[in-house]
């Protein structure tokens, strides 16, 4: 698509000051349309008729009147701002688009959804749309303003800033429980254990970390993170999960951190594209940060 040749296109200053002059009929309206004095009004469409060569408007009594060509240019100017100003304007409403994030199914309803309403009390006049999804969105492309990603902090063309730790424990009701604090290799390997399906990581995290045989577990397995966190919270087995994931869980006493490990592994992280961040955006993340 051919773009508008700005070596030979005349001072905008200069069109604007003459298209403001031509539909307010006069420079003094003009100048104070445009908050000039109307000496410098009349200078820029002097200096635009020079520079085309054309004369575009005159002194009719004491009337400007415009000259056929500065009637027809007026015209295409008028329709031409206009155009500009509706684009701005649709511009400006969607800077003031809902706050849009993508994050993983899990950590929207575990971690984020519980301290929403906190941020809506704050900030009552911006609103936030969460899309879970398990992909990894293409955010510049498809209008996100930033998305929370689990994993080690390194994706190409994005920025990546720590927000919390996705450290692996293992869960599991008071009732399963039974009185005990915590629970050793031992007491794990005899209790069934809740896994996600095609999630090797809690495999070997089990392995690395408890040094645990995972052909002699009784591995209960359940197609997302979501089925399998709300079977343990129904007491079905131990669960490894995220601690980030259950806070509110341990919070409130629907389950209990049986064991921890001491690796850090991989964490959460708020991921932004390149470019400008939207005001709003920004007074989320600044929210976001402090609420860890």
């Amino acid at each position: 698509m051919n773009g508008p040749d700005w070596i030979t296109l005349p001072s905008l200053s200069g069109l604007r000051a003459f298209e403001a002059a031509a539909r307010l009929g006069g420079f003094s309206a003009a100048g104070r349309a445009l908050n000039v004095t109307h000496a410098a009004i009349a200078q820029q469409v002097r200096a635009l008729e020079r520079e085309l060569g054309e004369a575009l408007i005159y002194r009719d009594g004491r009337a400007l009147s415009l000259t056929e060509k500065g009637r027809a240019l007026s015209a295409e100017l008028t329709n031409g701002f206009m155009a500009i100003q509706a684009a701005v304007e649709i511009t400006r409403a969607r800077a003031d688009r809902p706050v849009a994030i993508s994050l993983s199914p899990s950590f929207a309803a575990n971690w984020l959804m519980p301290r929403l309403a906190r941020f809506s009390r704050i900030h009552p006049e911006i609103q936030v749309t969460l899309s879970p999804d398990h992909r990894l969105a293409d955010l510049a492309r498809e209008g996100f303003d930033f998305a929370i990603r689990f994993g080690r902090g390194k994706w190409p063309g994005v920025e990546a800033e720590f927000l919390t730790t996705a450290r692996y424990v293992i869960v599991a009701t008071p009732d399963l429980m039974a009185g005990r604090a915590v629970l050793d290799r031992d007491e794990v390997a005899k209790m069934p254990v809740i896994l996600e399906q095609d999630w090797p990581e809690h495999r070997h995290w089990l392995s690395s970390q408890l040094g645990l045989d995972l052909g002699t577990l009784a591995i209960r397995e359940f197609a997302t993170e979501e089925l399998a966190l709300g079977a343990a919270r129904q007491g079905l087995g131990l669960h490894v999960i995220s601690r980030a994931l259950v806070e509110e869980d341990v919070q409130q006493g629907r389950l209990q951190i049986a064991f921890e490990g001491n690796d850090e592994g991989p964490a959460y992280y708020i991921v932004t594209p390149p470019g400008v961040i939207r005001h709003p955006a920004r007074q989320f993340l600044k929210w976001l940060k402090t609420s860890v």
